[in-house]
């Protein structure tokens, strides 16, 4: 089977975001990093490709230029156990960035992240069609997700 790699384009901040990253997710690790020479394109030193895992998945942040940016047409999603983990990755990730509904906020370099409760597809997609209806019309109104709310919602 193939192995998919995400890779991030940042302009000139790839290093930066990969620090960022590991300091957020509780199970990551650098890898390699690979930097320009004389050769460019870009300056000589700068970090080229950086390699990372999140959970063991692997990931590459490139400094390409300011080309390309991130859009909300790609993102990682975040299944979360409990209401702390919710807390914290929305809290670190939102951080310098920009919060946004449904459980969905942009980081500080633009990279678009759901933090969604594992138990939310179960609420929104309940077999109870009134009870579905309540949580996602709650899920609707809200930036973070709240467990106990979406909960409350469902049960009416």
């Amino acid at each position: 089977m193939p192995t998919i790699t995400p890779f991030l384009w940042f302009d000139n901040q790839a290093e930066e975001a990969v620090a960022f990253y590991l300091s957020v997710f509780k199970n990551a690790k650098a890898g390699p990093v690979s930097r320009y020479g004389d050769a460019g394109p870009g300056p000589k030193g700068q970090v080229r490709v950086a390699s990372f895992e999140i959970d063991g998945m692997a990931f590459n942040a490139l400094n390409g230029g300011p080309q390309y940016k991130f859009t909300e047409a790609v993102s990682f999603m975040i299944a979360c156990k409990d209401q702390a983990e919710v807390d914290w990755y929305w809290e670190k990730l939102s951080e310098g960035g920009e919060p946004g509904p449904c459980g969905w906020l942009k980081d500080k370099f633009g990279l678009s992240w759901q933090v969604v409760p594992e138990v939310l597809p179960g609420l929104v997609g309940n077999p109870d069609p009134a009870k579905a209806r309540r949580a996602t019309e709650a899920m609707l109104q809200m930036g973070k997700l709240d467990i106990a709310a979406l909960e409350a919602a469902a049960s009416g």
